[in-house]
C-alpha cells in the first residue's frame, strides 16, 4: 500500500462523490472514507454505508467505535465489501463522538484501544491502522505519546497517522481544534526516528507539495486534508512532483469525466448538488473562479437543481486563449 499522499476524511465533506472526484485528478493517493460507526454498520443498511465505485480504489475505510467486537465484525465486512485498509479514529475531538466514546477521547485509554485493534486484526487480512493526535488537554507531552504508541505498536499495528495537534475535549469545536491548538510536527518526527521500523504518516496544517516534500525526508507519509476540499486540483501537483506522473487531467477534462458519473448517479436517485458541491473549488486560483463558484451555487448546488443543466456545464468551462492557462473559465 503507497501511503506516501493520502486525503484525510473530513466531516460533512469526504464522501464517495468526492472520492470519486478526486480520483479523476490523482490515481496514486491513498482516499479515505469519513468515519463510519461500527455500530450503525451493525445495525444500519450496510450497502448503503459502505457501497463504492471501484474506481475510487484505493480507498480506506475508516471506523469509529470503542467495542472491540463491533469493531472486529465492522472491519470483516470493511473487507467483503472491497477496501484496501481498515482505519481506528483516534482522532475525532466532537462532543457527539466522546459522548459515544469513541475518537480522540479514547487516547485516555489505551488497554482499550489495544483489545480494539487486536480484534479487528483477527477479523481481517487487510491492514489495521491507526489515526490519532499528539495528545489531549493538558496531555502532550512526548513521553506519553511515546507510551501510547508503544501499547498500540504491541498489537502488531504497523501504521499510525498523526495529527500534529493535540486535541481540546469539550473545551473547542471540532473547528476550533483543527487551528487552536498549535501545530508540533517534532513530536512526530521524533516517534518516526524511536520507532523506526513504524510507518509514520504526519498529518495537520500542510497545504503544498513543497511542504510535503519537507516532511516526507523526516516521516514516511503525509496526510492532507482541508486544502485539498477548497483546492482540489493541488492533487495535479501532487501527481507531478511526488508521484513523477505527468498524464493528468486538464480541469475542463476533470469535469467532461465527471458528467457520465453525474447522470448515472441521478437516475439513481442521487441529487446533483450533492455531487456537484465538490467541485466549487476546482478553478481554485484561477482567473474566474468566482463565476464558476457562483455558476454552481445557483444552478447546481441548491437541493432541486435540474440535471439538464449538467448538459449545458462545458458551454462555461473552455479551453483559455494561449495567453492564459488552459482550464480557465470564459
Amino acid at each position: 500500500m503507497n501511503r506516501k499522499v493520502c486525503v484525510a476524511p473530513m466531516m460533512d465533506c469526504t464522501d464517495r462523490h468526492e472520492r470519486f472526484f478526486l480520483r479523476l485528478i490523482s490515481k496514486h493517493v491513498l482516499l479515505y472514507t469519513e468515519m463510519i460507526v461500527s455500530e450503525a454498520i451493525d445495525r444500519g443498511d450496510k450497502k448503503k454505508l459502505l457501497s463504492f465505485n471501484i474506481k475510487e480504489k484505493p480507498v480506506a475505510l475508516q471506523l469509529g467505535g470503542s467495542s472491540p467486537k463491533l469493531l472486529a465484525n465492522a472491519s470483516k465486512i470493511g473487507e467483503e465489501f472491497g477496501y484496501d485498509e481498515i482505519n481506528l479514529n483516534l482522532g475525532c475531538p466532537s462532543k457527539k463522538v466522546q459522548k459515544n466514546k469513541f475518537g480522540a477521547c479514547l487516547i485516555k485509554e489505551p488497554a482499550l484501544v489495544a483489545d480494539c485493534l487486536s480484534e479487528m486484526q483477527a477479523k481481517t487480512k487487510l491492514p489495521v491502522t491507526v489515526k490519532t493526535r499528539i495528545g489531549y488537554d493538558d496531555v502532550e507531552d512526548y513521553e506519553s505519546l511515546f507510551n501510547f504508541i508503544k501499547i498500540l505498536k504491541s498489537t502488531g499495528v504497523k501504521t499510525f497517522i498523526i495529527h500534529s495537534r493535540k486535541a481540546m475535549l469539550g473545551k473547542f469545536t471540532p473547528k476550533q481544534n483543527l487551528n487552536i491548538p498549535p501545530l508540533k510536527y517534532d513530536m512526530v518526527y521524533k516517534l518516526k526516528k524511536d520507532f523506526n521500523d513504524l510507518e509514520i504518516i504526519i498529518n495537520g496544517g500542510i497545504n503544498s507539495t513543497d511542504q510535503i516534500k519537507n516532511h516526507l525526508l523526516k516521516v514516511d507519509g503525509v496526510m492532507i486534508g482541508r486544502s485539498i476540499y477548497h483546492s482540489p486540483y493541488i492533487l495535479a501537483d501532487i501527481e507531478k512532483e511526488i508521484f513523477n506522473n505527468d498524464k493528468i487531467f486538464t480541469r475542463q477534462e476533470i469535469i467532461e469525466n465527471l458528467i457520465p458519473y453525474v447522470k448515472n448517479e441521478v437516475k439513481k436517485g442521487t441529487r446533483l448538488n450533492q455531487i456537484m458541491r465538490h467541485t466549487l473549488g476546482l478553478f481554485h486560483g484561477q482567473t474566474g473562479s468566482s463565476f464558476w463558484k457562483r455558476y454552481l451555487s445557483e444552478n447546481m448546488c441548491v437541493r432541486d437543481a435540474d440535471v439538464k443543466k449538467i448538459d449545458h456545464i462545458m458551454d462555461k468551462v473552455k479551453f483559455a486563449p494561449e495567453t492564459r492557462q488552459v482550464g480557465q473559465i470564459d
